[in-house]
């Protein structure tokens, strides 16, 4: 019988051998984990720096900082940009943006309202927001 497995197993070279199983060894993984250690290392790394580079401040502000808006409609919008020293008024529509007003930084709208009570938009506004309400 011993005869015959010997014989079985000379035929079988591949049998005969101690060769391990093939599969991911753990130094693959380790590996391939400090690969990504390092794309992230360099990612944030580059984030630092270009925040540094740029101030603190985001790409793409360039002194302007938009302070408040209102939903007049589903498509309409009012909003309120900060741009240097003056606030802007803006009213955006499907396929147009338009300045409406404008007036000096951090001054009270009410008070400017008050003060320029025959200005077209300050009644055109005051007639939709009454128009609103009413409704």
């Amino acid at each position: 019988m011993l005869r015959y497995l010997t014989l079985l197993l000379a035929s079988f070279p591949a049998l005969a051998t101690d060769t391990p199983a093939p599969g991911v060894s753990a130094s693959s993984y380790v590996q391939a984990g400090l690969a990504l250690c390092l794309i992230i290392g360099l990612l944030l790394g580059t984030t630092w720096l270009a925040r540094k580079v740029s101030g603190g401040k985001i790409f793409g502000q360039g002194g302007m900082k938009v302070i408040g808006g209102v939903a007049l409609g589903p498509r309409e919008r009012l909003v309120l940009v900060e741009v240097g020293d003056t606030w802007l008024v803006i009213g955006i529509v499907p396929g147009q943006i338009r300045t409406l007003h404008s007036l000096p930084k951090g001054a009270p709208a009410a008070d400017h309202l008050a003060e320029h009570a025959d200005a077209p938009f300050a009644t055109w506004l005051k007639s939709i927001t009454d128009r609103r309400i009413n409704d």
